[in-house]
């Protein structure tokens, strides 16, 4: 469902990505785990089309990123790192605006919105208000639904829970675990270990632009007898994972 087959990111002198191979498979949920500047958002742009590979190719749903770009982008849902959104929109504006990006049958884009809302628990007082006084998590709560919309194929989130309180993420927890029943690729991308290991049924450790290591968590702590998951992390990347959850903004 995702293929990344020797991506090579290059910009200017410096080697983002060093040969970058995976898959991820239908019902799948693979975490990217990395220090800062591992090449993690890197990856992220080159699989959904934001930005060319320097070489290799990457496919969604077996279409070529770069070759055939509507046809893989359509099935991707997409939330990045830094979401933006036109805040001088509402959220029910805005996620009509997405629905219609990517042609909703309008019957269905009329029920998903509020049952998306309503899932995310953004409050109902401010569906019809603009966006542009919004917190960070009230933001990515429509960012997160506007990515899961239209039922797409594959699901790539770049750090999801940033700005999130803990009853938003449980809930983004759950969306991503049905997702995964429902046979949906998803691809996890993050720097904090302890969210990684409980979502995601397989971990790939990046740093430096290469892929270290890549297997379940048992599969992983089995080739290093005697070590903890953050203690593989330590060796294989030289550097310490983040588990101090970041401060949560007012949501």
């Amino acid at each position: 469902m995702i293929e990344a087959d020797g991506l090579v990111k290059h910009y200017g002198r410096v080697e983002a990505l060093r040969g970058v191979t995976f898959r991820v498979e239908p019902g799948e949920i693979v975490g990217y785990l990395g220090p800062n500047g591992a090449g993690k958002s890197t990856t992220v742009k080159l699989l959904t089309g934001l930005q060319p590979p320097t070489s290799g190719t990457a496919r969604i749903a077996g279409y070529d990123v770069v070759q055939h770009p509507v046809e893989a982008k359509a099935r991707i849902g997409l939330v990045p790192e830094s979401g933006a959104l036109y805040e001088a929109l509402t959220p029910v504006e805005y996620l009509r605006f997405a629905a219609d990006l990517h042609e909703l049958d309008p019957s269905m884009r009329n029920r998903r919105i509020p049952e998306l809302l309503e899932f995310l628990e953004l409050e109902s007082s401010v569906w019809h208000a603009r966006m542009v006084g919004f917190s960070k998590g009230m933001k990515q709560r429509v960012v997160i639904a506007a990515a899961v919309l239209h039922d797409p194929a594959v699901l790539v989130f770049d750090e999801p829970l940033n700005g999130l309180d803990v009853h938003a993420t449980v809930r983004v927890k759950e969306l991503i675990a049905d997702a995964a029943r429902r046979e949906r690729a998803v691809f996890y991308c993050s720097h904090l270990m302890d969210v990684v290991e409980r979502v995601c049924s397989r971990i790939i450790i990046v740093s430096d632009g290469r892929i270290r290591l890549d297997g379940s968590v048992r599969e992983i702590l089995d080739a290093s007898p005697g070590q903890t998951l953050e203690q593989v992390f330590q060796s294989s990347t030289g550097r310490e994972a983040e588990h101090a959850p970041r401060p949560l903004e007012p949501s």
